[in-house]
């Protein structure tokens, strides 16, 4: 356990942690940044069809960790150990050549845009799961470096933008799938369906909530929706951090680290608002609307799963893989009934106060479900002493 190191190894685990809890900035940039150089280089209608496909590729990378992963670090009777797979990494390398080769063909951008996603999410997780720090540093850089040129050439009219994106993304890969020492864990299959079953459910809604947003409000409120949606997820990579860190093992230090980065990524979230660079990144699908409103309240949805995320985490450690896809399917029916209603009264502020309803919601739902199983599993000890 962490509290058992000495302080200078504990300070040293905390610093690589916060390194590479920052370095998730990356693979949340690449939606946004897909997005904004899609708004210098492709049509209006075009640019609502991307937006729905970065939700679509997010869904799909959610899927994918679901199986490579969050499978193998939810069963509880094996060494949970994971790796990067060598298929999904050919994949997503196929894909970015593919896509540089038809920069300016927004179909291609569209299919290969889940793979790319998939790897950026699986491979990310890898590294924090294992604690790959040096490893996840240098892929981070990578995906960045090639976020921000891409976005740079777009900004001045260069219609190979997303080239410099997608060789980020195939450095960061070839990265990430370096040799290890260990073996993955075979997952037990119980769980794996469950577990998938459970991402499917919650991870859904959204590409539904936009796909409805394009056709009711049109291509402009589908770019939005996915603009802030993409640019609140910078709270979701301290989030993310913590639950692969609380899924292997309970670190008030790593909680403490994760919920100090998500009030900074606020702070940083609103003086790029208050200063106009979210316009100036968005282009005029942004400056064009009220988005101060929905931002916050985005923001909000965000921030209140880290009061989900700790419960959640204790009740997949405990093995709860069935009470927990049963909760949050319970959870997301609400969320999306809410999110709706949002989106009946034409309001993207409405459709994100929804979600953080449900939100805040799921976190009492799951913590009193984690109180109860403490409680039952104390009383079956008690009455076996």
């Amino acid at each position: 356990m962490t509290a058992d190191l000495p302080a200078p190894l504990r300070l040293r685990r905390a610093t690589l942690s916060l390194i590479t809890l920052l370095g998730g900035v990356s693979v949340a940039v690449i939606p946004a940044a897909t997005v904004a150089i899609s708004s210098r280089l492709f049509s209006r209608p075009e640019q609502g069809v991307i937006a729905v496909a970065v939700m679509v590729a997010t869904f799909a990378g959610q899927l994918t960790f679901a199986v490579v992963l969050e499978s193998r670090l939810s069963s509880a009777a094996t060494d949970r150990r994971v790796v990067f797979p060598l298929w999904l990494a050919g994949l997503a390398l196929v894909a970015a050549v593919v896509i540089a080769l038809n920069a300016t063909n927004p179909v291609v951008l569209c299919l290969g845009l889940p793979l790319l996603i998939a790897a950026l999410e699986v491979g990310r997780g890898v590294s924090v799961a294992e604690r790959l720090d040096l490893r996840e540093i240098w892929a981070s850089i990578a995906v960045g470096l090639g976020a921000l040129a891409g976005v740079a050439a777009a900004f001045t009219g260069q219609d190979w933008a997303l080239i410099p994106l997608v060789a980020g993304i195939a450095l960061a890969t070839l990265v990430r799938c370096l040799p290890v020492t260990h073996r993955a864990s075979r997952p037990e299959p119980a769980v794996m369906s469950w577990v998938v079953a459970d991402t499917a459910i919650t991870g859904v809604i959204y590409p539904l909530l936009n796909v409805m947003i394009l056709t009711l409000i049109g291509p402009g409120g589908a770019v939005l929706f996915t603009a802030i949606a993409t640019v609140s997820g910078l709270l979701a990579i301290p989030l993310n951090f913590m639950r692969l860190r609380l899924l292997k093992e309970h670190s008030r230090l790593d909680i403490v680290v994760s919920a100090g980065a998500v009030v900074a990524a606020v702070v940083v979230l609103m003086m790029l608002e208050l200063t106009g660079v979210l316009g100036f990144i968005f282009g005029g699908v942004w400056t064009g609307s009220a988005a101060v409103l929905p931002l916050v309240l985005a923001c909000g949805w965000r921030a209140a799963s880290l009061a989900t995320t700790i419960p959640f985490a204790a009740l997949r450690r405990m093995g709860e893989v069935r009470l927990l896809t049963g909760l949050r399917a319970a959870v997301s029916v609400i969320a999306f009934v809410l999110a709706g209603i949002g989106l009946a009264l034409n309001s993207l502020s409405a459709v994100f106060l929804g979600l953080l309803i449900a939100e805040l919601a799921s976190a009492v739902v799951y913590e009193l479900a984690r109180r109860r199983r403490v409680r039952a599993a104390a009383l079956v000890v008690a009455a076996a002493a």
